[in-house]
């Protein structure tokens, strides 16, 4: 994997783009954002991880060969997974060389499509996160038989549905047009999950909102911080709330200089000044609702070698 690869595939993911259906648009990217090159390259260009994770303050599960087969929940198109892993891996075996990366993941996503009988604008996505994930991972980890993970459902609704949800607001009521500043909406950090969301009030930080959720959850990596978003300072020094932005980006405030200079010392977004589906949790205000993905690792990537 070189730079050369990274270009290749931010190509390949604008000229992609328009065509994946909008249900998996956002999360493809914001995939590609959590299981970015630039850390496998990191961890494969060195004999002492331990002192790699160190000096990146890796935290978290990073490496995706870990999580084959359950990194991608997010994305409508999990559910396909199965199909394009098969496809992935024949088209392998018979020696199949499409001439760019867009035409292989075309070529996956469009036999992948036939099997299931599903719309291929649904496979695109998840496509591209198997060609990414066989050449991040190597051969022998991406054909092992598929992980089950038990009491982890897949999103049930229809991806149309799925869709207009994320960009509805909670109803304010009869009297809420009165209420000002105290119109409350949700944050959806599962939607796997008829409980995975917590209030928040219009204009007020999600990691400040997301505190006040008193549930146990696996996604604090040790923090002290409560809630479901792991989070340190509160103050976008630690870089350690970030969470891509499934739908409502456009309810969450403006990226200001200070979370656009962590998020690229982070890694966590080569292009701040384009669109905003990485945010620091900590620096983002919602005036309405929001459905973000919490990613199961953080770091300092942006530190690694270029």
């Amino acid at each position: 994997m070189t730079p050369s690869d990274r270009d290749a595939w931010a190509t390949a993911l604008d000229e992609l783009a328009a065509q994946i259906h909008p249900v998996d648009r956002v999360a493809t990217r914001i995939w590609f954002r959590f299981f970015p090159l630039r850390l496998a390259e990191a961890v494969a260009g060195t004999t002492d991880v331990a002192t790699l994770e160190r000096s990146l303050r890796l935290e978290g599960r990073y490496r995706l060969a870990d999580q084959v087969d359950s990194s991608h929940w997010f994305l409508y198109g999990h559910r396909y997974w199965g199909a394009v892993k098969t496809d992935v891996a024949r088209a392998e075996a018979e020696g199949a060389v499409p001439s760019t990366l867009v035409a292989a993941v075309r070529q996956v996503a469009s036999q992948a499509a036939s099997t299931v009988r599903a719309d291929v604008s649904l496979l695109l996505g998840i496509s591209a996160v198997a060609v990414m994930t066989r050449q991040q991972v190597g051969a022998a980890a991406f054909n092992r038989p598929a992980e089950r993970v038990a009491g982890v459902p897949r999103l049930l609704k229809a991806p149309e549905a799925i869709v207009s949800t994320r960009q509805r607001n909670d109803t304010q009521g009869i009297f809420g047009v009165f209420r000002g500043e105290r119109r409350r909406y949700s944050v959806w950090f599962d939607e796997r999950r008829r409980d995975g969301r917590f209030p928040i009030v219009n204009q007020q930080h999600v990691t400040t909102a997301g505190a006040a959720d008193t549930r146990a959850y696996e996604y604090n990596r040790g923090y002290s911080q409560s809630g479901p978003i792991p989070a340190q300072c509160r103050s976008g020094s630690c870089g350690t709330c970030w969470v891509g932005v499934l739908g409502g980006a456009e309810k969450l405030s403006e990226v200001e200089r200070l979370e656009a200079r962590r998020l690229q010392e982070c890694g966590y977004l080569d292009d701040p000044a384009g669109t905003p589906f990485i945010r620091l949790a900590c620096m983002a205000r919602a005036a309405g609702n929001v459905t973000i993905v919490i990613p199961p690792w953080n770091g300092f990537v942006g530190k690694s070698p270029r």
